[in-house]
């Protein structure tokens, strides 16, 4: 809705194409807290991004949440497939290679705004089914996000904790610590953070390189004692079925689901693609094919150098680290690659290796804290499932401190435990990714019937059933998972139920368009008390001379009548729309027909609002009150006539309006 609202046209004035009204939800707050909750601009309202930047460059700033993951992942695996991690590892770079890459290449180029497969889906799908499809996408979206900031600033201050120079200040306090971070966090945010591509630059390219040192110091360790190679192989093919390779290859497609950390990245990778500097040409091209082609390149990239890591590490770590050292509270449990830094080259350089890890860790749920806040006033305040303060940034970081620190105290700050929450979350969204893709792939198939459609849609749809294994796989070793994206999802959908129960009495009417000039030269004809106005249930001629006769003869009124009729938009799931509306002469009266609401009764209201008639005719079905309710909320249709009464008192009573107000009459339908 517009922050400051028009009037309605005066006589001897042309009227606006466009007409709108301030409203309760577009005021400023009365109190100097609530005007610095809501400072700022609306994070539901698209920024224009003022320049781009290389996309070698964004592939940092993706980076700090996918990389981060190297902090923990080589210490998650290894407890995970022990001896096998490698191997696992290896499975998990193949399904990132050539299943999550090309799903989310799709992705950019169907969703080239950066929001996603979610948007993917709510498009592809119509009505609530759409509403709550992603309200369930956004309880998974909130587990992945929320989880990746409190999983990170656990194993940032686990980090911190086992570090031998730190170690003396911060004693074992990992808990109090990781809730620290976290108040850290949200401080900065409420001062004000934009995510800048130079700084992402400097954390994430020091950290790749240190983790490049340690990991090639630990591999010429190993080319010097190749008998290390030996005993590992021996001892993987022991655990192997037959003890062959192909067993053990076997073990090790059926482990990887316990790796899935190492697939989280590719969502906020194409969340900012509006920061990928395209091609001259885009200006002029309908689709931006130049920063779609970018981001494909910096998905590839991302890809190729955590794939390159994740096997380098999870081969260096399995040889080098002694299962008793990586076990539930071991030295090097959740920091193997920080262990191997400290046992190689001392605790200066691991203090150096251990600041570089918590920075990044800590960018990482910083990142994610930035993409949330983005993520859910798209969708839930335009839903009408949400108050208004959901579409600031200061009171949307409140509810996720309060979030972060109930996950944190739910879990005691503990990394592997919060894992398998973790990877639910990465999973559903990269499952959602490849099943909006197939089905985009199939509809282009069955609307123009292309060669390369169909391949491409047996191609994805078993990229589907690949990550339904992952996933099932992972909810059955790990159910905390589902327990926390439950409750995401269940209190999403509570509060979403709550909030468009509670905005019922909003006009939900972003403003109007006349459809052509003489409806809007006709419009202050109408204005200022000069009509009285009478909504109908049809636009048929002789309806209205009926109810003309009806109003004449059993009412005292004075002055033409103007018949309103309003058609509803197919999906009545809509919360706000704006209306098209034309305006006639018939006779002494007007008829006005409007076009694209989503509620009879709400855009009823706002017509008589903006014409402030001399008069209004409400009229009342005499059915059932909860049916209509019911219908009311749903539909946008039901008993009409109260809702208009109740939607006008709740207006007037926020502006003021006590005199001058039209008389209503009530009549039968």
């Amino acid at each position: 809705m517009s922050e400051a609202g028009s009037s309605p046209s005066t006589p001897g004035r042309p009227s606006p194409r466009t007409i709108e009204l301030p409203t309760r939800e577009t005021a400023a707050p009365a109190t100097a807290i609530g005007r610095w909750f809501l400072c700022g601009g609306r994070l539901d309202e698209p920024e224009a991004v003022e320049r781009g930047y290389p996309w070698y460059k964004v592939v940092c700033l993706t980076g700090v949440d996918y990389f981060s993951t190297l902090a923990y992942q080589p210490g998650i695996a290894l407890l995970a497939a022990g001896l096998l991690a490698p191997a696992a590892t290896l499975v998990l770079v193949a399904v990132t290679l050539f299943a999550a890459l090309p799903v989310y290449a799709a992705v950019a180029k169907r969703s080239y705004v950066g929001q996603g497969s979610i948007a993917m889906l709510e498009n592809l799908l119509e009505g609530w089914k759409s509403k709550i499809f992603v309200l369930v996408l956004l309880g998974f979206a909130a587990t992945d996000f929320v989880i990746t900031m409190t999983l990170s600033a656990a194993d940032a201050a686990r980090h911190a904790v086992a570090n031998p120079f730190l170690h003396p200040y911060f004693g074992n306090a990992q808990f109090s610590l990781t809730t620290l971070l976290l108040l850290i966090l949200a401080i900065v945010f409420f001062i004000g953070f934009r995510e800048a591509i130079n700084l992402a630059v400097a954390i994430v390219v020091p950290f790749l390189l240190l983790n490049l040192v340690v990991l090639f110091a630990g591999l010429w360790h190993i080319l010097q004692h190749p008998e290390v190679i030996t005993q590992w192989r021996y001892a993987m093919l022991a655990h192997a079925p037959h003890n062959n390779w192909a067993g053990m290859l076997l073990i090790s497609a059926i482990l990887f689901p316990k790796l899935a950390l190492g697939l989280s990245g590719f969502e906020t990778g194409v969340s900012v693609m509006p920061l990928v500097e395209g091609e001259e040409e885009d200006a002029d091209r309908a689709t931006p094919l130049g920063r779609i082609r970018n981001t494909r390149k910096m998905l590839a990239l991302a890809a190729i150098i955590m794939g390159f890591y994740l096997v380098l590490s999870s081969f260096v770590t399995t040889l080098l680290i002694p299962p008793s050292a990586y076990a539930a509270n071991g030295p090097a449990a959740g920091r193997a690659v920080a262990y191997l830094a400290q046992q190689m080259f001392g605790n200066l350089f691991g203090t150096l290796f251990d600041l570089s890890t918590i920075l990044i860790l800590w960018f990482a749920g910083a990142s994610a804290m930035a993409g949330l806040i983005s993520l859910i006033p798209r969708y839930l305040p335009r839903f009408g499932m949400a108050p208004r303060w959901v579409a600031y940034r200061r009171p949307m970081v409140a509810v996720l401190l309060v979030a972060d620190l109930l996950v944190t105290m739910a879990f005691r700050a503990n990394v592997e435990a919060q894992g398998g929450a973790y990877a639910t979350g990465v999973l559903v969204l990269i499952l959602s990714a490849a099943i909006a893709v197939t089905i985009a792939f199939w509809r282009e198939f069955l609307h123009d019937r292309q060669a390369r459609s169909l391949p491409l849609t047996l191609f994805f749809g078993a990229a589907v059933l690949v990550f339904i294994y992952t996933l099932i796989d992972n909810v059955i070793e790990r159910p905390d998972g589902v327990i926390i994206s439950t409750i995401f999802i269940f209190t999403i959908l509570t509060f979403s139920a709550l909030s468009r129960y509670q905005r019922a009495k909003e006009l939900r009417v972003a403003g109007l368009e006349f459809v052509d000039e003489a409806s809007a030269g006709m419009w202050p004809n109408l204005v200022a008390k000069k009509v009285n106005l009478v909504p109908c249930h049809t636009s048929g001629a002789s309806y209205r001379r009926r109810k003309a006769d009806d109003i004449h003869r059993n009412f005292r009124v004075t002055g033409p009548l103007a018949f309103l009729h309003v058609n509803l938009l197919d999906n009545r799931s809509e919360f706000i729309c704006r209306l098209r509306v034309s305006v006639r002469q018939e006779g002494q009266h007007y008829v006005i027909e409007v076009w694209g609401a989503v509620a009879i009764a709400n855009t009823i209201a706002f017509i008589t609002e903006l014409i402030d008639p001399a008069s209004l005719f409400i009229m009342l079905s005499g059915r059932n009150m909860m049916e209509q309710s019911l219908r009311y909320l749903f539909w946008g249709e039901g008993e009409v006539g109260m809702l208009v009464y109740t939607i006008l008192v709740h207006y007037w009573e926020w502006t003021g309006k006590t005199l001058d107000r039209p008389t209503l009459f009530l009549t039968t339908a």
